[in-house]
């Protein structure tokens, strides 16, 4: 599994334990960025964990700001991505298996990195249903390109 990694500077530390994490399970981690603790824009980590999805570079992504929120909006800006914002592993699990969820987002301000290596083990772990829940995915694609639904 190829997983896209990226952060800004409130995510940062998280990002690292993550890496590292990953990095002894034997994945192929393609760290985004950022590489400091330097104020950054979340906005372009997003956006760049998403279009590695979208290029065929990664198969998952993990996102970190400091809620979660902003760079999970980001990476959702980019078409074909499901960013879900989880601070426990029941919802990371669901985003998978109910929603085709391809990139992860934490808050590193809001859980600690325990949980977050937890929540991002569920979420690789875990694998889409389909059934009807393709076709709830299917609305939301369609609702994308602008059709009525």
């Amino acid at each position: 599994m190829r997983v896209a990694l990226g952060s800004d500077h409130g995510g940062y530390e998280l990002k690292e334990a993550i890496l590292k994490h990953l990095k002894t399970q034997g994945l192929e981690v393609q760290d985004l960025g950022t590489h400091s603790n330097d104020s950054v824009d979340y906005p372009k980590y997003g956006f760049s964990v998403g279009s590695a999805i979208i290029k065929g570079e990664a198969d998952l992504g993990i996102v970190i700001c400091g809620t979660g929120q902003g760079i999970s909006m980001a990476a959702n800006k980019v078409p074909g991505i499901r960013s879900a914002v989880c601070s426990e592993t029941f919802s990371a699990r669901m985003s998978r298996e109910h929603n085709n969820a391809n990139v992860l987002a934490l808050g590193a301000r809001v859980i600690g990195v325990g949980l977050a290596l937890e929540i991002v083990d569920v979420f690789l772990k875990a694998e889409f249903s389909g059934g009807r829940h393709a076709l709830r995915l299917k609305l939301i694609s369609d609702i994308e390109c602008g059709e009525k639904v």
